[in-house]
C-alpha cells in the first residue's frame, strides 16, 4: 500500500532542527534536504521512491563518484551523523527516508533535472510541471501508454493545469484539472503587486509570437497585453513558454488549504 506521507512526514524534522540551529552552513544542507524531499513530489515521483526506499537500489544504477554531487556529499555526512545520535526511533526513520531520497537521485542520475527544479523555485516560477500537450486527447494517450506514470504530478494541457493521478493498486489513471497555478497567481498578486516590466502588446498573438521567439526566458515575467497584466512563464525542464492571465486569480485569494468564495 502507498505510503502518501512518506515524503511529507520528514519535513517537520527539518523544521525542528532548523529552528535550532540556523547557522548558515547547516540551512544550507537542510535546505538541500527540504528541496530534495519536494522535488520527489512535484515529479510525481512517489511510487518510485517508495519502490526504492523498501529495496534500496531497486531498478536504480550504481552509485559511482562521477554522479556524486558535493552538496550531497556534505548533506548525507551531517544527516547520517544526526540519525545515529538521536534515540528516537521515529527520528530515524524520518532521517533514513531523506538518505534514501538523496541515494536515488544519485542513483537514477537526476543531479540535472533537481539543479533544473532549484532554479526554478529560487526564481519564483509557477509550479513545477512535467510534460506539455496540446488537447486532452494527446495527453490521455500519453498517460495511457505510460509505463510508470508520474502520481499527482503537474501537467499542462493547452496551457490549463491539470494533476496526473495514478493508482497502482487498480491502474486507474486519471487527468483531474489543478488549481495551483490559480492559487500561485494569487499569491503573487498578494505578495509581490505585479508590475508590466519586459513588454506591452497590443493583442495576444502579438505576446504569443514575441515569448515563443525568445533565445533564454526568464522564468516568470509581466507584461501587458491589450491593457491586461499576463504571466509570461517558462518551464525549462520541458522548454515550454505559457501566458497566463492575472485575471485567473480571481476568486482565489484564500490559502490553498481554504475554499475559495
Amino acid at each position: 500500500m502507498t505510503n502518501y506521507t512518506l515524503l511529507s512526514d520528514p519535513q517537520e524534522w527539518i523544521g525542528k532542527r532548523w529552528s535550532e540551529d540556523p547557522s548558515p552552513d547547516r540551512v544550507r544542507l537542510l535546505s538541500l534536504a527540504r528541496d530534495v524531499l519536494n522535488f520527489l513530489d512535484a515529479t510525481g515521483q512517489r511510487h518510485r521512491f517508495e519502490d526504492f526506499h523498501q529495496h534500496p537500489g531497486f531498478s536504480a544504477r550504481p552509485r559511482t563518484p562521477d554522479n556524486l554531487d558535493e552538496r550531497f556529499i556534505q548533506t548525507e555526512s551531517l544527516l547520517s551523523k544526526l540519525r545515529d545520535e538521536t534515540g528516537s526511533e521515529e527520528e530515524r526513520a524520518q532521517i533514513q527516508v531523506i538518505l534514501d531520497a538523496l541515494q536515488f537521485i544519485s542513483s537514477t542520475d537526476q543531479h540535472g533535472a533537481f539543479n533544473e527544479y532549484r532554479r526554478h523555485v529560487e526564481a519564483g516560477g509557477p509550479p513545477l510541471v512535467v510534460a506539455s500537450f496540446d488537447t486532452r486527447e494527446e495527453a490521455e494517450a500519453w498517460l495511457k501508454k505510460h509505463p510508470q506514470p508520474p502520481d499527482f504530478a503537474n501537467i499542462l494541457i493547452a496551457n490549463q493545469y491539470h494533476f496526473v493521478t495514478h493508482d497502482r493498486s487498480t491502474n486507474i489513471r486519471r487527468l483531474p484539472r489543478s488549481r495551483d497555478l490559480e492559487y500561485y497567481l494569487a499569491g503573487l498578486k498578494r505578495e509581490e503587486p505585479p508590475i508590466a516590466i519586459a513588454s506591452s502588446f497590443a493583442n495576444l498573438g502579438e505576446a504569443e509570437a514575441w515569448l515563443q521567439s525568445q533565445a533564454k526566458s526568464a522564468v516568470r515575467a509581466w507584461i501587458s497585453i491589450a491593457g491586461e497584466l499576463y504571466l509570461a512563464a517558462y518551464y525549462a525542464n520541458i522548454d515550454h513558454r505559457a501566458l497566463y492571465p492575472l485575471s485567473m486569480a480571481e476568486g482565489y485569494e484564500a490559502e490553498p488549504d481554504e475554499s475559495p468564495q
